[in-house]
């Protein structure tokens, strides 16, 4: 497909994230969602909106995994979905703990080092259904997710896991914590710790005595956040020892699937330094693509350059391009544009 070319006025970096986030889309061929809910550790379950084709062991099967504060029901989790769905792909939209409402299925609260959830919806899926095919697409701190997985996986990855995509991902936790903290990110700040907040609210409600909430009156920052709340219910020491431990970044060495990273170079909330790391840049199983505009999970595309949301179209690109010889059948006339040879930005 057509390599990324934003509109004149989308290059600047938060006009194209916030452009992305608002953008008014309708997905007229993803049709409705079957929920289904897996028990990912005793006493806490996720829920996924399933889209099933007719004979789902017959299908490769997408499972996408949205950013912090998003949900299912993300755009760009319905946007992704409908485009593979379309191209004959069984497609999950993974919820979070305590994500998309669903905060009464478990005691817990989500954070960026739960990888063994994403895993653990794969191995069901494996097992109970017999899904033979499997791609873990993350978006933001699904990114740095479903690349943790394929980290801790090492060199005995599931049988039937093809690939993995992360979107804008948050591989250094910490890195990304110190940008949106920059005065001109106020708005991603302000927006973020706005939000979990209010969620934490919420939770604390449903389990009372479980989440003290002394100290969130103080919080003004994620970082702050992290410290007073993540890192007190999660087990972690503090925010510094919960990003450390659970950025995907010192585990990319490890990462053994066809991988490909999307990231823009002017994201505002990804400092690009992390992915100079050459842990990456060395790693022949992952394929960086670094566009120079593109903001956060943006990549609204210049009208007459092909499909106008280019990162959802070329997800399904890169997971095509590796199913198996056996799952030629799928439809293509729907994925724009046809699998190109590329080399990867910033080596």
């Amino acid at each position: 497909m057509a390599e990324f070319v934003p509109p004149f006025l989308l290059r600047n970096p938060h006009l194209m994230t916030i452009a992305a986030a608002f953008w008014w889309r309708r997905f007229p061929s993803l049709p409705a969602p079957a929920p289904r809910l897996f028990e990912v550790e005793p006493g806490t379950r996720i829920l996924a909106e399933c889209h099933w084709q007719p004979e789902p062991r017959a299908h490769a099967t997408m499972l996408i995994v949205h950013g912090l504060e998003g949900s299912s029901r993300s755009g760009y989790m319905l946007g992704t979905a409908e485009k593979a769905f379309r191209a004959g792909f069984n497609v999950l939209r993974m919820n979070q703990r305590n994500c998309g409402g669903t905060e009464e299925l478990t005691p817990s609260l989500y954070n960026s080092g739960l990888s063994g959830d994403v895993h653990a919806v794969i191995a069901e899926l494996a097992q109970k259904d017999g899904l033979q095919q499997m791609f873990a697409v993350g978006f933001s701190m699904g990114g740095n997710l479903v690349l943790k997985m394929a980290g801790e996986c090492g060199s005995a990855p599931p049988p039937e896991l093809r690939a993995v995509v992360a979107v804008s991902p948050s591989l250094d936790l910490a890195a990304c914590a110190d940008a949106v903290g920059l005065p001109h990110n106020f708005l991603y700040q302000r927006h973020f710790v706005n939000r979990l907040i209010k969620r934490m609210r919420h939770k604390a409600r449903l389990f009372p005595g479980r989440f003290p909430l002394d100290g969130l009156r103080r919080v003004r920052s994620v970082r702050e956040f992290d410290d007073a709340i993540t890192a007190r219910f999660c087990g972690f020491r503090d925010a510094d020892d919960y990003y450390a431990r659970s950025s995907a970044r010192q585990l990319l060495a490890a990462i053994r699937v066809p991988t490909l990273i999307v990231t823009a170079q002017d994201d505002p909330m990804i400092p690009f330094e992390s992915f100079r790391d050459p842990a990456l840049t060395t790693n022949p199983q992952i394929q960086l693509e670094a566009p120079l505009h593109g903001g956060h999970c943006g990549f609204v595309a210049r009208s007459g350059t092909g499909e106008r949301f280019w990162v959802e179209a070329r997800i399904v690109e890169f997971c095509r391009a590796h199913l198996d010889s056996a799952a030629g059948r799928f439809p293509l006339e729907n994925v724009a544009g046809q699998v190109a040879a590329r080399k990867p930005a910033g080596r």
